[in-house]
């Protein structure tokens, strides 16, 4: 494909695209197929010759499109919102043509700077702390994650790094397998199920603490459990709280356990992937009160602000020492499995 056919066929894609979105609302939201539907229907094995383009649009009509479970249509009301706009879809198109990837700043400058300021826009909009935010000078900042469970996940391991630096910088003798193999976490029994699989990607137990009657962890609980662990000679090191669980959409009290984090020398995350685009509004915004305790913080802009999938927002307090944190333990994963 040359320019001269990349612009045909670009403005073909964009009717397209425009066309499926008019009529959307026609379309069966849930396929009637059946697993494994879709591997009869095309070929066993990469073709040796390139198809044209119009056979595979009309592939996609035919084999693809019976398939699909249209998320966008208004008749869903499965899972959870997943936002997709034009202008999202024209922003896509651009980030795709450029293809500059971003791990450091001299590999793109703006695409780091702009990542940098966007969240800083984002976590203002939000409401969050200063120690949050990038600005001029600051140790805070936002980077964006692919999903929630990442975030959950960063948050977890750079956490598990802390812990282990401070417990061994006060006894050096102590070696990070038998540190590790004492490290908790926690999180309410409503959290989602990520929390749970980054416990077990990161080596370390992970407890539910009961929820009450509104369904939301609280103090108490959080406090008999901790004092248990630690009789036991066990090490708190991480919990999460849940704004806006997918079960219920119910909401820890961060006013309520963020105090004892701190006071334990926990790490705090909060996990608003579902909720947190809500408290955009003034009128919502209580609803975060309490984040000023939290090391980290996360929600998700691709289900309500209109944001193609994936853009999970997280921020750190201080984010530099988070990322230094994640690359140690990933480097030391690395070194004990060679």
């Amino acid at each position: 494909m040359n320019t001269s056919e990349f612009r045909r066929r670009g403005k073909e894609m964009v009717d397209y695209v425009a066309n499926y979105m008019e009529g959307i609302e026609g379309r069966q939201v849930y396929p009637d197929v059946e697993p494994g539907y879709l591997r009869p229907l095309i070929p066993a094995t990469a073709p040796q010759e390139p198809d044209t383009f119009e056979d595979i649009i009309n592939d996609v009509e035919k084999i693809i499109m019976p398939g699909v479970t249209h998320w966008h249509s208004p008749y869903f009301f499965a899972y959870f919102p997943t936002a997709s706009s034009y202008p999202a879809m024209l922003a896509d198109m651009l980030c795709g043509a450029i293809g500059c990837i971003g791990f450091s700043w001299a590999a793109s400058p703006a695409c780091t700077e702009l990542e940098t300021v966007m969240m800083d826009w984002l976590g203002k909009m939000l409401e969050l702390p200063k120690a949050f935010l990038a600005e001029k000078a600051g140790e805070g900042g936002g980077v964006i994650q692919g999903s929630a469970s990442e975030a959950t996940l960063v948050a977890l391991l750079a956490a598990r790094t802390k812990v282990i630096h401070r417990l061994q910088a006060a006894s050096p003798e102590l070696t990070q397998a038998a540190i590790m193999e004492k490290l908790v976490a926690y999180s309410s029994d409503q959290a989602h199920s990520s929390v749970e699989r980054a416990g077990l990607i990161g080596g370390v137990k992970l407890k539910a603490i009961p929820s009450d009657g509104n369904f939301a962890m609280r103090a108490s609980a959080l406090q008999e459990a901790l004092e248990r662990d630690k009789a036991a000679g066990l090490i708190p090191f991480f919990v999460v709280a849940t704004l806006g669980t997918t079960t219920c959409c119910s909401f820890d009290s961060l006013l309520e356990v963020g105090p004892i984090c701190n006071k334990e020398d926990m790490w705090l995350h909060v996990d608003a992937a579902y909720a947190g685009s809500a408290f955009i509004c003034p009128e919502f915004r209580h609803l975060l009160n309490g984040v000023e305790f939290a090391d980290s913080f996360n929600f998700n802009p691709h289900k309500w602000l209109l944001v193609n999938f994936d853009c999970s927002a997280m921020w750190s307090r201080q984010l530099v020492r988070m990322l230094r944190l994640r690359k140690t333990c990933l480097v030391s994963a690395v070194v004990r499995r060679s």
